[in-house]
């Protein structure tokens, strides 16, 4: 089984279980994502593979991080994540990348993040939850952090911290590979 088969047949499983449990039908999840009722389905089916923004939306719905959208096993306290367990969610030919390391779920959805962004690219993110924390730490290259509409340069050795519930968006303006890592905390639902 592939990365993107586990991918896909684990978000099937969690979504299931988690619409289940909070008693949403399949209507009202999809009204409350912002998505299809189709798109809901073929995920449930593991028939698609999502975008990112669309497990976000998802999640978001729930009131999950993508982490509990991905893998529910419930272990020790302690919950060491490998680098081979860590999901790429996002990528380009150039070689973009956002990588899904961690995440909780208390008290709130709280996950971290790895990016890289080749010279020139980008990603948008449609605004998240009110009182939804965004922190970043860049260790290589200029970040530009967009901010409903605003650049933000954001050096290598700096880090950002802002409230995500407006479009925003992460850039790479300069000639270098842009690396850093991002938090996201999500309040509970």
């Amino acid at each position: 089984m592939t990365d993107l088969d586990q991918f896909t047949q684990s978000l099937a499983r969690n979504l299931r279980r988690l619409r289940t449990e909070r008693g949403f039908t399949l209507d009202a999840l999809a009204a409350r994502a912002g998505i299809s009722r189709g798109m809901l389905i073929q995920i449930e089916q593991a028939r698609t593979n999502p975008s990112v923004g669309t497990v976000v939306k998802v999640g978001d719905a729930l009131g999950v991080s993508i982490t509990t959208l991905l893998d529910f096993d419930r272990g020790p306290a302690v919950r060491v994540v490998t680098g081979d367990q860590a999901v790429r969610l996002w990528s380009t030919e150039a070689g973009s990348h956002s990588t899904l390391l961690a995440g909780t779920e208390a008290p709130g959805p709280l996950e971290l993040w790895r990016w890289r962004l080749m010279p020139g690219e980008g990603s948008d993110s449609d605004p998240h939850p009110v009182g939804t924390s965004e922190l970043v730490h860049v260790t290589a290259g200029v970040l530009t952090l967009v901010l409903d509409g605003e650049d933000h340069p954001v050096p290598a050795g700096a880090s950002a911290s802002y409230e995500s519930h407006v479009a925003h968006s992460y850039r790479n303006d300069g000639p270098e590979p842009v690396e850093f890592m991002m938090a996201v905390s999500v309040p509970s639902a």
